[in-house]
């Protein structure tokens, strides 16, 4: 809690004082110091300033100021655990609690993307934080726990940013989690391999008078292309410690941390504040607005003057919104549209352009007295100029990265092949065991149909999805990923996306959910909105089971085709959307294409395969999850009610088939004869046995939701089975599998069948249609668009609502999808048969 909490009466003991700079300098002076105790005496007549005691003499405190000092209050109990003591914690208990809680240490990593911010984080705590050579890889605030020397830090991970304007979301976000959080410690992640433009972010938190540590990332990289840089002269220059990591291999992270301690206990010799000097005509306009700030009655002490002084020369719209709140805001504003429109008329420049060139001269100076660079240069020559002469060329770039795409679909489905295999094969003889040791119709009926024929049909195809990953994660640690991007600019330009939009669009591939998170990374919010919309199209890889299930049975020559096309139907169609969308919906001022091409670095083994590894958590967590209960539920509505007449009804025509073969078989007069009437009678039985199934399931909870929305999806090709799939399917794309091995494996006790064989040989029991195959090449075409189109997930209806600011889109998002998906998939299956096709 904080002194703030505190009521009047009250005293607690001083855990850490929380600020920066003046504000920080000030109150500890005054005696508000880890361990000493503190008693509030009274409030202002308005509640506000308070009036605190501290070491023997009364202070005065605003409460805003009050809320930056954390204490435990000294009427504390004991905890819970020790129930047997009545009591409370004295005086001198507290102070020892005080300074263990002081040693808990608040750090957020800061950086531009691509500067191994994630890395860095991840081996510190141990987590799995998805890393990626491009930007836009964090999209959100990353919290974990570190302990070293006897303390704790509780460290955060920011998205990457390449400045603290308010010009884009992740830049505002960062800039107001740091200002709102007030951590104890900014690590600020430089990439060593390029020192200019990542110290630009460090000039803003020199102006936000933060506490900063540098981590000079990927300093391996600057040693080997014989670089020099004193960096024990450039951190006394800008008063920052800076401490040389390697973060993908764990170097340096030891005595980052211990850096770090010694600047939180204030007992590193470098640090003190430098100011960035802006030049001798915006350093005077700079004073006289810090000066009308601090002499403001609103202002607090919270956040450095001088960095709204600043930003109101930047002419920031967030900070400007903000002393729009304060009582003399009006006098403010003019003063400091004074003071810009006088250095624009010396400049001749935005001011904003004027304070970013004094930034980039103030890191230039540093540079100079520091850095030297390697003689013999050649930038042309570099490994990644020579790979984007290739892979990026007007001629060769697009072709090769259709071919990489068609080699990921043909890889997925062709090398998926043979381990989906051994896995059918074990989890069928999973079942033949299980199927000999259940004796109770029920729990084998649960088991074999519900359990093992929905979860099992789904989880075969984990290989495939693995391999699809492993192309998607090679794409993106190596850098490919941005130059997909920057091939694909001039036609998303031209379609109404932003070039960047492309970036989510591919990540769709395996998982629409993170995609749709990762348009945050998009400066305009129509920009957002609109890609939003499109991702849906791209094919996740929920869908890709459905895809290799009904290619694999019903186009074995050409499923890896199949899957390209389909793919590349979606893309097709986010265009075409996007081009509408843009024309009617969304028609905004267009951003500019600004996108770092990072350098191409060899992925590791190790960060491919943690990768792979989340990703395969998640699928078998969704199998203990989702996939199982949407296959009880599925496998309970079949199940239920038992209607006896049926069971009665067939089981009596059984008996009597049975006693008239036994009778001509006992009269035949050859063993051949035996032998064929035998073979006869089983497949009479199989087909009464099959007929008996289908009234039951028909009959069933399930079978009359699905007969009550046939008449809805009958002229798309599709009976009431397949329904029922696609609804479940609304869940999550994987239920649709495991529904069908539900559905279409019910009644096979004796032995599970491999969903494949069952929809390929499923007839219609009933109606026009009976004896007819269930499935034709033309009722998959038209499911396999359908699939592709409809309703996403619950989970991307719930990402796009959140992530928009509102649910409408998220509600026009299933509407037009969907409606989409039935009006193709009844133009495949109607022009079909027109033309003849089945």
């Amino acid at each position: 809690m904080t002194l703030n909490d505190l009521a009047q009466g009250e005293s607690a003991i001083v855990v850490k004082v929380r600020g920066r700079g003046a504000f920080h300098k000030r109150i500890t002076e005054m005696g508000f110091i880890r361990g000493k105790k503190v008693e509030v005496i009274r409030s202002a007549p308005f509640r506000d300033p308070v009036e605190y005691r501290i070491m023997g003499y009364e202070i005065s405190l605003r409460r805003a100021e009050a809320q930056l000092i954390e204490v435990i209050p000294l009427d504390m109990h004991m905890p819970e655990k020790l129930s047997e003591y009545n009591g409370v914690i004295d005086e001198e208990t507290l102070k020892t609690s005080a300074q263990e809680k002081g040693k808990i240490i608040d750090v957020v990593f800061v950086g531009n993307p691509n500067s191994g911010k994630t890395s860095l984080f991840n081996n510190a705590s141990g987590s799995k934080e998805r890393v990626g050579n491009y930007s836009g890889v964090t999209i959100d605030a990353k919290k974990a726990v570190f302990r070293l020397n006897g303390y704790t830090f509780n460290i955060i991970d920011l998205p990457g940013t390449y400045s603290l304007s308010a010009y884009s979301h992740e830049e505002l976000y960062v800039r107001e989690y740091i200002l709102n959080y007030n951590p104890d410690i900014v690590i600020n992640v430089v990439d060593a391999s390029n020192l200019e433009r990542n110290l630009y972010l460090t000039t803003q938190l020199i102006d936000m008078d933060m506490k900063v540590v540098i981590a000079l990332n990927m300093y391996d990289e600057l040693k080997s292309k014989g670089d020099e840089f004193d960096y024990h002269l450039f951190a006394g220059l800008i008063g920052i410690p800076i401490i040389p990591t390697i973060a993908n291999k764990g170097v340096g992270i030891k005595n980052l941390f211990n850096k770090i301690i010694d600047v939180y206990e204030e007992k590193d010799p470098i640090v003190r504040h430098v100011h960035v000097n802006y030049g001798e005509h915006i350093e005077p306009s700079i004073s006289i607005l810090q000066k009308c700030i601090r002499e403001s009655k609103s202002f607090i002490d919270k956040v450095a003057a001088r960095y709204y002084a600043i930003k109101l020369l930047e002419k920031d719209s967030e900070i400007s919104n903000e002393i729009e709140t304060w009582e003399d805001h009006k006098n403010l504003h003019e003063i400091a549209e004074k003071e810009v429109s006088h250095l624009e008329r010396i400049y001749n420049a935005p001011s904003e352009t004027i304070i970013a060139d004094s930034r980039y001269g103030f890191i230039s100076g540093a540079l100079k007295e520091t850095y030297k660079p390697a003689e013999t240069k050649d930038f042309s020559k570099t490994p990644t100029q020579k790979i984007d002469a290739v892979l990026t060329s007007r001629y060769w770039g697009f072709p090769l990265f259709l071919l990489f795409i068609f080699l990921m679909f043909f890889s997925t489905f062709t090398l998926g092949q043979y381990p989906m295999s051994w896995m059918e094969s074990g989890i069928a003889f999973l079942g033949d065991i299980l199927s000999q040791n259940i004796s109770s119709p029920f729990w084998k009926d649960l088991v074999i149909n519900g359990i093992i024929g929905g979860v099992g049909g789904v989880i075969v195809f984990l290989p495939n999805i693995l391999i699809l990953f492993f192309f998607i994660s090679v794409m993106e640690d190596t850098g490919y990923m941005a130059r997909v991007a920057f091939l694909m600019d001039k036609l998303m330009h031209r379609i109404g996306l932003h070039g960047k939009s492309f970036i989510p669009m591919i990540m769709g591939f395996g998982c629409n959910v993170p995609a749709i998170m990762a348009t945050r990374t998009l400066e305009n919010r129509n920009d957002r909105i609109l890609t939003m919309l499109t991702i849906p199209f791209m094919s996740c890889s929920a869908r890709l089971p459905v895809y290799i299930l009904f290619a694999g049975t019903f186009f074995p020559r050409y499923a890896p085709l199949i899957l390209f096309c389909l793919y590349l139907l979606g893309i097709l169609l986010a265009i075409l959307f996007a081009l509408g969308f843009k024309r009617i919906l969304f028609k905004s001022k267009e951003m500019p294409f600004v996108m770092e091409l990072p350098p191409y670095r060899i992925p590791t083994f190790f960060a491919i395969m943690q990768n792979i590894w989340m990703k395969a958590r998640h699928y078998l967590k969704k199998m203990g999850g989702v996939i199982l209960f949407a296959s009880l539920i599925i496998w309970f509505l079949g199940y239920f009610p038992r209607n006896e007449n049926i069971e009665k009804e067939y089981d009596t025509k059984i008996d009597l088939l049975k006693k008239n073969f036994a009778t001509q078989i006992s009269i035949a007069e050859t063993p051949v004869v035996q032998e064929e009437l035998s073979v006869q009678k089983d497949e009479k039985i199989a087909e009464l046995e099959q007929e008996k199934n289908s009234l039951k399931i028909e009959n069933s909870y399930i079978g009359q939701i699905g007969k009550f929305i046939e008449p809805v999806i009958r002229p798309l090709g599709f009976e009431w089975k397949i329904g029922i799939s696609l609804l479940s399917g609304i869940a999550a794309k994987e239920v649709i599998i495991s529904t069908m091995g539900v559905i279409y494996q019910t009644g096979e006790e004796d032995e599970p069948k491999l969903l494949s064989n069952k929809i390929k040989n499923e007839t219609y029991t009933s109606g026009p249609k009976v004896g007819e195959k269930v499935f034709t090449p033309l009722t998959v075409a038209s499911l396999l668009v359908f699939v592709l189109l409809y309703f996403p997930c619950i989970a991307v209806f719930a990402a796009v609502g959140k992530e928009s600011g509102r649910w409408r889109w998220a509600i026009f998002l299933v509407v037009y999808t969907t409606t989409l998906a039935w009006a193709l998939s009844f133009t495949v299956y109607q022009v079909g048969n027109f033309i003849g096709f089945v």
